[in-house]
């Protein structure tokens, strides 16, 4: 494949966003203004903020960022951690020194296209797609049968996006004796961890429970600090630490010095900044759920059990694609139909829409969204 190929959800809404005055569609929970995390976080904190000095942090982070970040892991030291420009560069960076040409890797799919797009560029891929027909399951045996000889790595995604599924603790770990047989890494995006709306459904972070376990997270979607543009990835193994370290030096070196200072006083901060972002997911994953029965002809939704995105079925005669148009064009409203997350290694159904629930404004895109369906 050539790459970097088109970017098929970022093209989307780079199109469309003109049209938009209600985005049923962030990826995201609500955000919230400086003031607001120093009201969370603690007020003490605003004057060693007006006096940071605008310098170069080192290229892995602040020593207090790593240390705030490696205290939300069980076993993942400071010197375990590495801080990225947001989650994709570090996508970028993990694949470029996991995957080499000869190498093999297997995919979950759908996917956020960079998990998958990275790697083919580097090697040969397999897709593993979730039961779409049975609550986006994962079936574990087809995991073993796309293994080969030369498999260097497995990519996961759970909680998963777009879908919001999961996987049991027991499916984890059999992943993990699947792939430690072989000495396989698992790469793990893990952005939505925190947001499970039943807390015994979490599972732990990869680099906590396999020696080659890579997690990624970022701040942008359990805390709902986006405008941050912080990564990371975290790993115990130090030899590939260090690989990667030396890939960020080609990319974007370090991050932003204010960007590092408020995320290490979100994380310190992170059990109010969590409570206030799963108390309105909550609320708005069951406005969402009341709205889309409303109109059982159209939707049919597996409901998500974490994350602020749903995925229904689109069930209407004309198909979803020209349904959100539609819908975006006639009343502003956007939602993201699934051939956003066409995939090159599976078939992906066109017939779902990914709406995004975390947002203030959800009642009025729902009221909107709700006049328009009623005129059709």
């Amino acid at each position: 494949m050539s790459f970097p190929e088109d970017f098929r959800l970022i093209s989307y809404l780079s199109r469309l966003e003109h049209a938009v005055r209600f985005p049923l569609s962030s990826s995201y929970p609500e955000s919230m203004s400086i003031d607001t995390l120093f009201e969370l976080a603690g007020k003490e904190h605003r004057a060693p903020f007006m006096q940071t000095m605008l310098d170069y942090p080192p290229l892995r982070g602040t020593p207090e960022l790593l240390e705030a970040i490696a205290a939300t892991y069980r076993q993942v030291t400071p010197r375990q951690v590495i801080s990225f420009a947001g989650a994709d560069e570090a996508i970028y960076a993990s694949f470029q020194m996991l995957l080499e040409p000869g190498d093999h890797a297997v995919v979950i799919t759908p996917n956020y296209q960079s998990l998958e797009s990275v790697p083919m560029s580097r090697c040969d891929v397999t897709g593993v797609a979730l039961d779409e027909n049975n609550d986006w399951a994962l079936d574990t045996a087809k995991v073993r049968a796309a293994l080969r000889a030369n498999t260097k790595v497995l990519v996961i995604n759970f909680p998963h996006n777009p879908t919001g599924a999961l996987i049991s603790r027991e499916q984890l770990n059999e992943l993990i004796e699947i792939c430690r047989e072989r000495g396989i890494w698992i790469f793990s995006d893990e952005v939505y961890r925190l947001t499970e709306f039943d807390p015994a459904d979490r599972l732990p972070q990869l680099a906590d429970v396999y020696e080659r376990g890579i997690s990624l997270n970022v701040t942008s979607k359990a805390y709902g600090l986006p405008g941050l543009r912080i990564g990371w990835v975290a790993c115990q193994d130090d030899v590939w630490m260090q690989k990667l370290e030396r890939m960020k030096q080609y990319l974007s070196i370090c991050n932003s010095m204010p960007g590092e200072f408020l995320t290490t006083l979100a994380l310190n901060a992170r059990a109010p900044i969590l409570e206030r972002v799963m108390e309105r997911s909550r609320s708005q994953l069951a406005a969402l759920t009341a709205f889309l029965a409303r109109y059982p002809d159209r939707f049919s939704l597996a409901v998500p059990k974490a994350g602020v995105l749903a995925f229904p079925r689109y069930t209407g005669p004309e198909g979803a694609k020209v349904f959100a148009t539609r819908l975006v064009e006639e009343a502003g409203v956007m939602v993201i139909p699934s051939v956003t997350y066409a995939s090159e290694l599976n078939p992906v159904s066109e017939d779902f829409l990914r709406i995004g629930f975390g947002r203030a404004n959800l009642d009025q895109a729902l009221a909107e969204m709700g006049k328009w369906l009623d005129k059709q």
